[in-house]
């Protein structure tokens, strides 16, 4: 059996679009920039994209640590689904600097091991460190998910997805009071960012650990403590304000819920008004925040009307992959869903790469365009070939040799979506 026959196609078709789209918003900039200027002010292809992510994300995620009935399984899979395309990605970035071909940009130029420790832990973009590559910052905020979700099983509250969703939601508008109280990386600004670094890699490297533990109170602080690192960092040390970080772990939370009412696990009424919720909340906290900073009026709209069209369509996208999940979804969707990691970690290592050596056109060429995808597509088929599914595989391999652990409650329907992916 060929891999990707075991996975949903609807989520793969999900995934392959919202790859597409962060990929063309990002090269857009460097191949057609007039025409991103005249697209974004009405729809910010990006934003949508890693949002119909995040979607997905909280709609499976928490259904693979359940069904696994194993935080060290669970850990086990994530990190040999992620850190080596990761690390492959990081890897040629360095190279590229190093051979002369391009830089790295200014504010990573010199990383020192308090960004190379960020970076391991995922959560840079939560501990006031660079991003070494633009598209790593969504990793920080699933890195986040992961850890909270984590700690709700470890603590029997799962199954409490809507609630936790709307919950979120109301944060986040309560979040926007604190919008000049609470400035973006406030904890990094008071104490350091080497101490906050250090503090989170030690928190999550025992909030991980625990997973691993054979003694349940164990299983049980750890991940608490782990899911308490997360909730902290998003809302007193984002690289973006608290409101925005709070609307990111709403929209996943939201997922999980649709994920539970479509399996037994919660009433549909319950779900639909969570997921209601959490769209209005999002929709307001950006409409009312964003755009200040003393940029001119046009620009505040079109800042506004990107942020408000982006995520409708983002909904309406994951609502209609959700009621086209019993049809066959095209093969080269599903394909491209299948190297999808792969095409949001190479694109911007590509550009990178493309930029040093050819630079960029004077104007607008689709032509360029229409070359760098031609580039991208075969290079992340080859990838996921030979990095992601040997690491996929290796985790399986590793991950069944741990002893599963019985969660406190598991939710109605967890066994029948068996073919649900890891990630």
């Amino acid at each position: 059996m060929k891999e990707g026959t075991a996975r949903l196609a609807w989520l793969d078709a999900l995934r392959g679009l919202a790859a597409l789209a962060v990929a063309l918003h990002h090269a857009a900039y460097h191949y057609t920039p007039a025409l991103r200027r005249e697209i974004t002010a009405w729809f910010d292809p990006g934003l949508y994209g890693v949002m119909v992510f995040f979607l997905v994300s909280g709609y499976i995620i928490p259904a693979s640590l359940e069904r696994s009935r194993s935080p060290g399984r669970f850990w086990v899979g994530r990190a040999f689904r992620i850190y080596p395309l990761l690390l492959v990605a990081l890897a040629a970035l360095l190279l590229i600097a190093a051979t002369g071909v391009q830089p790295l940009r200014p504010a990573v130029a010199d990383p020192g091991w308090t960004a190379v420790l960020a970076h391991l832990t995922m959560l840079q973009d939560l501990t006031a460190v660079p991003n070494a590559l633009n598209v790593l910052w969504t990793l920080s905020y699933e890195m986040a998910f992961y850890l909270l979700v984590a700690a709700l099983f470890a603590v029997g509250l799962h199954l409490r997805s809507a609630a936790i969703a709307t919950g979120l939601a109301g944060a986040s508008v309560a979040a926007v009071g604190l919008f000049g109280v609470l400035p973006a990386a406030a904890l990094s600004d008071a104490v350091g960012v080497t101490p906050v670094v250090t503090g989170t890699a030690l928190m999550m490297a025992v909030a991980v650990g625990c997973a691993f533990s054979r003694r349940p109170r164990v299983r049980t602080v750890g991940p608490v403590l782990g899911g308490l690192l997360a909730a902290g960092l998003l809302v007193v040390n984002g690289r973006v304000p608290a409101w925005e970080g709070l609307v990111i772990i709403a929209v996943m939370f939201t997922g999980t819920a649709i994920h539970r009412a479509r399996h037994g696990g919660a009433r549909v009424r319950t779900a639909v008004l969570a997921s209601g919720a959490v769209l209005v909340a999002a929709l307001a906290t950006g409409l009312w925040t964003l755009g200040g900073w003393g940029l001119p009026d046009a620009v505040v709209l079109d800042l506004r009307r990107a942020w408000a069209s982006s995520l409708l369509l983002a909904a309406v996208t994951f609502a209609a992959g959700l009621a086209l999940s019993g049809h066959r979804m095209p093969r080269w969707l599903t394909g491209l869903g299948v190297v999808s990691y792969s095409v949001y970690l190479l694109h911007p290592v590509l550009l990178v790469a493309a930029d040093g050596l050819f630079g960029r056109p004077d104007g607008d060429s689709p032509v360029l365009l229409a070359v760098f995808l031609a580039v991208l597509l075969p290079a992340s088929v080859l990838t996921q070939r030979l990095v992601e599914r040997p690491g996929r595989r290796l985790g399986r391999r590793l991950a069944r040799r741990l002893p599963s652990v019985e969660a406190s409650a598991r939710p109605a329907g967890a066994e029948v979506e068996r073919r649900v992916p890891a990630g």
